[in-house]
């Protein structure tokens, strides 16, 4: 049996209202959500929090996702958690914490993880030092592998703007990862 997209399992949850087809979406995005958040708000308790307040804006159905006028049902999702985010950070002065090397891992087999880690440790501090817009377009676009047109909707940019963004962010990371004394086509 092949597995269903997101938008399948979103539309047959509000439709029959199946818990077990939310939780598969939740188990999809919840990490890729914390991760994203945490560049926004900068603390993982808080990140956790608006992740879940996404899911349950998801949920609620109040804000639906509409196939065909909506750009992809991921992107719907990361759009309402940087609305919540932005939110988030209206009521709350920002304090700076670096991204902290303990987040979950993305990787599903616990030698890669290990083979990683430091890598992704010296590369997290790198993207850390880059201005938000920056890590925000290198972090959708390489994390996540959202295309151009999805992230300029999730950040409510233009094409070009996005591309704009993408080459000064690489520039700006090379940078970065060159004075921390690596070679940027290690992290490539």
């Amino acid at each position: 049996m092949a597995e269903l997209s997101d938008e399948t399992l979103y539309l047959r949850f509000l439709e029959e209202q199946d818990e077990a087809l939310f939780r598969e979406l939740l188990l999809r995005h919840q990490n890729s959500l914390i991760y994203f958040l945490y560049g926004y708000v900068h603390s993982y308790e808080d990140a956790e929090e608006l992740m879940i307040d996404t899911f349950a804006i998801a949920a609620s159905g109040t804000t639906r996702f509409v196939p065909g006028r909506n750009a992809g049902f991921r992107t719907w999702l990361f759009a309402i958690a940087k609305n919540r985010a932005r939110m988030h950070l209206r009521r709350h002065k920002p304090v700076f914490e670096e991204i902290r090397e303990d987040l979950p891992s993305k990787d599903p087999l616990p030698e890669m993880h290990l083979a990683s880690e430091e890598q992704r440790r010296q590369l997290y501090g790198a993207l850390n030092s880059l201005a938000a817009d920056y890590r925000q377009v290198l972090y959708l676009l390489y994390f996540e592998g959202m295309k151009p047109e999805e992230i300029g909707s999730v950040m409510g940019k233009t094409i070009k703007q996005i591309y704009n963004l993408t080459n000064r962010g690489k520039a700006a990371l090379r940078e970065s990862l060159e004075r921390m004394g690596f070679e940027y086509a290690q992290f490539g």
